[in-house]
């Protein structure tokens, strides 16, 4: 399998032409009135770990479910975490999946590639049928997966085959960042709006019409607002930083380590912040569309 590097810079011409995702509101701008079920919060300290491959026993990456079951029918996601130096042999997937590396380095590749080490904030996809290897260096070697149909299985590489997907390594220095102030918005032509420095990354997708989409959204240091989804689901999970999240009703703030999961669905207001020094970079998987709207918003 030959694989196609991708750099993000090179779809981002792409996706700004579709993308209405990620609209920018003033504070000002009064979200309507929802009706809403409590959004699912799951802490890094909180994740129960099992075998990503159990019939690899010990050597096997430790694998959980963040939202839906990788072992069942149905999409999901899930964290999946590589001892230091952990290198498995070729091998395929029935199906194919996105990464995001929460940390440490991990090489995801064809086995005869050149070795390409993706740090935190990094993305790949890894093609169903494709035979290719997974390697982590570091000491806490973190990633988050996703697929839309499972379940998720590790196959042996005699079992490959072909399949539309393309494989995508980017390296997070590739990644390209859009002050979310800069952006005009199809559905909202002219208006001028900040969310206080918060920028976004589109990495595949198309929110119009509700469809499935996937973004990088960076709150800057001291960041406090919102984050509304207009969608029938939302799921974000941080990659980096330690955002704050106020629980619903006012009944008190979570840390959110990187790894740590919220998720909702229908329409609902996530109150997020970052800390004082520290930005938060944050991967939302989104059916639709999702505002960002500061507290102290800055024309």
């Amino acid at each position: 399998m030959k694989n196609i590097r991708i750099l993000i810079s090179l779809a981002l011409a792409l996706f700004v032409t579709v993308w209405g995702s990620a609209q920018v509101a003033s504070q000002s701008i009064d979200p309507k009135p929802e009706v809403e079920p409590t959004p699912q919060v799951i802490l890094m300290s909180e994740v129960e770990w099992g075998p990503l491959n159990p019939a690899r026993g010990g050597q096997s990456p430790r694998a959980s479910n963040l939202w839906g079951d990788r072992a069942h029918s149905g999409a999901s996601g899930f964290l999946v975490e590589f001892v230091d130096s952990f290198s498995s042999p070729p091998h395929i997937h029935n199906v194919t999946y996105r990464g995001v590396v929460i940390s440490g380095t991990i090489h995801n590749d064809d086995p005869n590639a050149e070795e390409m080490w993706l740090p935190t904030g990094s993305y790949w996809t890894q093609p169903a049928g494709g035979v290719h290897i997974t390697a982590a260096k570091g000491s806490n070697n973190l990633a988050y997966i996703e697929i839309e149909e499972g379940p998720y299985l590790v196959l042996p590489a005699e079992e490959a085959f072909s399949s539309d997907d393309k494989p995508i390594n980017v390296d997070a220095s590739n990644i390209v960042w859009l002050d979310v102030s800069s952006i005009t918005w199809s559905d909202r032509p002219g208006m001028a709006a900040s969310a206080n420095g918060a920028k976004v990354a589109f990495l595949w997708g198309n929110p119009q019409d509700d469809r499935l989409n996937g973004t990088l959204v960076k709150l800057p240091p001291g960041f406090t607002g919102k984050i509304r989804s207009h969608g029938s689901t939302f799921r974000a999970v941080v990659i980096q930083g330690r955002a704050q999240y106020q629980v619903s009703g006012g009944t008190g703030v979570k840390t959110l380590e990187p790894g740590s999961y919220f998720g909702s669905k229908g329409e609902r207001v996530h109150q997020v912040s970052s800390e004082a020094e520290e930005e938060s970079i944050i991967y939302v998987r989104s059916e639709g569309k999702f505002d960002i709207i500061s507290a102290q918003s800055k024309k």
